[in-house]
């Protein structure tokens, strides 16, 4: 496995730390002339990677070069579970009006149905929502489970998946979360949502665990 291949920045950053670590992050954009926000996804990434270490108001250490190999676990190493937030349920009775209002309400892009058993039944995304909208038909009347995306079409994932093989999932498909569920014998129950945003959210949290 090839090593990862470093920019100008970061070389500049670890000869620094090299040289006068530990180091703080502050004293270090000072001396590139540049400020702590600029330098803060370089220093994410060398110490995601293993090239420094860092210790709360101590600073930053060389620790010396790793693999690409200990970078990719570190990553792999996220789970669904840790980043997932409250997924927003409908009925799969819900007329598209109501369901286009409570999208909105909820501040979402994607509903989750389910049926009288809580079984996730399909998904509605604002481009179902939007397609339907557009006609003639009273949305009064027309119950979601009409136009929603139905198994086996629907992609989701379980809590202990991989963050990352999820994310690729969402790139795959085109899509902007997954219902994150538990399998029964009577179906699959939604516990939770995998949304771009908290795959966002994942990788601000790495780059703030060392921030200084």
């Amino acid at each position: 496995m090839s090593p990862i291949e470093l920019n100008k920045r970061q070389d500049a950053i670890l000869q620094i730390v090299k040289e006068n670590g530990p180091i703080t992050g502050e004293h270090i954009a000072e001396r590139l002339g540049l400020t702590r926000a600029t330098l803060r996804p370089d220093l994410a990434i060398l110490t995601m990677a293993g090239f420094l270490d860092a210790r709360p108001r101590v600073g930053y250490f060389y620790a010396g070069k790793k693999s690409t190999a200990a970078f990719t676990e570190s990553m792999l190493n996220l789970k669904v579970k840790d980043f997932q937030s409250v997924p927003v349920v409908v009925s799969e009775e819900m007329t598209i009006y109501e369901a286009i209002i409570h999208m909105f309400s909820e501040d979402v892009g994607t509903l989750f149905v389910v049926d009288k058993n809580e079984m996730l039944q399909g998904v509605l995304s604002r481009k179902d929502l939007l397609r339907s909208s557009i006609g003639t038909q009273d949305l009064n009347k027309m119950p979601v489970h009409i136009i929603m995306t139905r198994m086996p079409n629907i992609a989701y994932c379980l809590k202990s998946d991989s963050l990352v093989n999820t994310a690729k999932v969402l790139i795959e498909r085109e899509i902007d979360s997954v219902p994150v569920v538990e399998e029964t014998e009577q179906g699959l129950i939604i516990t939770g949502r995998l949304t771009k945003t908290s795959i966002t959210r994942a990788f601000i949290s790495l780059a703030e665990t060392h921030d200084l």
